[in-house]
């Protein structure tokens, strides 16, 4: 009976464990979207242009993200295309809405924001993780409310 006891605290010690582990949020990028730019061209992207204000996932911390800061992310199209440049796409149709979205991972490439007179090299390899996530709602998560407070 103790032994079955001890392994009940020790399974339920490590499910506790895993529910922390993953807590942090996964996402790379909470962003506004303003103007997206394919290269060379829409039929067969190579890189991108993603204009707007974006909080990018902090690297020390797997809980926060850095202030929110305006500009663009430049982008090289990763091994697995088809998948990338579908969330390009999807990036492209919300530019100019205040559609908040979400996209990246935190534990992939994280994207460098450039300020506009930056030249647009090297890109930065985009990460594919759960796809586009349109954010409706919880505006008071910080990155969220960080992207929807910034002003120039």
């Amino acid at each position: 009976m103790m032994i079955l006891r001890q392994a009940c605290l020790a399974a339920a010690g490590l499910v506790a464990t895993a529910a922390v582990l993953h807590a942090s949020d996964p996402v790379g990028v909470y962003s506004r979207i303003d103007k997206v730019v394919m290269e060379p061209d829409e039929r067969a992207p190579q890189r991108l242009q993603v204009w707007g204000v974006f909080s990018i996932a902090d690297r020390r911390n797997a809980d926060a993200y850095l202030p929110a800061r305006a500009g663009y992310l430049y982008f090289t199209l990763p091994d697995d295309g088809r998948m990338a440049r579908a969330e390009w796409s999807d990036l492209k149709s919300i530019a100019g809405t205040p559609q908040i979205v979400a996209f990246g991972s935190r534990w992939g490439p994280l994207p460098t924001v450039r300020r506009s007179g930056d030249a647009p090299a090297p890109p930065d390899p985009y990460a594919v993780n759960v796809g586009l996530t349109k954010i409706n709602g919880r505006t008071h998560y910080g990155p969220v409310r960080s992207v929807l407070e910034f002003h120039p």
